[in-house]
């Protein structure tokens, strides 16, 4: 692929649109619980973010079903933290009132995640960037793994006992933005052609059939498409959960419009 084919170095994510059916629950999961907090809008919707970071965008619809787990739609949503410490008082907040939700957590090299699910089943991973000089690549492939984290001691080593409590009884108060996004798809092959060959992602990793790993400017992922549970899944029918993730371009660089892949979901490119 020419070089002027390619996303730009400086691509990012955008907010990430949930289609949700119980608006109290999930909205409670993720101010209460993992920090995010209320943008103000005008629209029919509900926003939530970090800062001036618009992260996610509810959509109540009542008429919609919840996906099976084997349908092509969303693994998780990331949210990346600025620093290990806001990671770990989001951990703390939302393992105080969530622990039910917790699924398990990895050290993956690159970063540090701990994965949860929120009252609609939509996948959650909390997480943060080592620095990137700490990150190690060959041949244009980034190394990433899944080791163990113990969160009580991860926590404990980032945040003091002050503030673990603080957090607990108030609240965090935290930065970040969506990470990266990770779908889970009928075919990995599918999903590179139009990532990597149509979109313009760089593949960062790659697990054969099952995991893909795409990024702009030398991340490590910006999304990731898996089969692990979806095998052979057909095109998307509408229901809860993902609606649109959206991805952010520099300001005058070469616009890419997308409305759909081919079995994932809907995108958009914004400058």
């Amino acid at each position: 692929m020419n070089v002027l084919d390619k996303l730009p170095a400086q691509t990012d994510m955008g907010a990430v649109r949930l289609r949700v059916r119980d608006m109290k629950a999930v909205y409670d999961f993720y101010t209460t619980g993992v920090g995010l907090q209320e943008i103000p809008t005008d629209n029919n919707e509900t926003w939530l973010g970090l800062g001036d970071k618009l992260i996610l965008i509810l959509e109540h619809d009542a008429t919609l079903r919840h996906p099976s787990r084997t349908e092509a739609g969303l693994f998780h949503v990331a949210v990346l933290f600025d620093n290990p410490h806001d990671l770990a008082l989001s951990l703390v907040s939302t393992m105080a009132r969530y622990q039910e939700r917790y699924t398990g957590a990895g050290d993956h090299l690159v970063s540090e995640a701990f994965y949860f699910a929120d009252p609609e089943g939509n996948g959650v991973e909390l997480y943060h960037d080592r620095p990137r000089e700490q990150w190690q690549w060959n041949n244009g492939h980034v190394a990433m793994d899944t080791l163990y984290i113990d969160p009580v001691a991860f926590i404990k080593k980032h945040a003091t006992d002050e503030e673990i409590g603080k957090t607990i009884t108030e609240g965090p108060n935290l930065t970040g933005k969506v990470g990266h996004v990770h779908l889970q798809v009928g075919d990995v092959e599918t999903a590179h052609k139009f990532y990597v060959k149509a979109l313009g992602f760089d593949e960062t990793s790659r697990f054969g059939s099952q995991a893909l790993f795409v990024s702009a400017g030398g991340y490590h992922h910006h999304m990731a498409m898996n089969t692990w549970n979806s095998a052979g899944a057909s095109p998307r029918q509408k229901t809860l959960g993902l609606g649109v993730v959206n991805l952010t371009v520099p300001e005058g660089a070469d616009h890419r419009s997308c409305t759909r892949s081919p079995q994932v979901l809907g995108h958009r490119i914004k400058q």
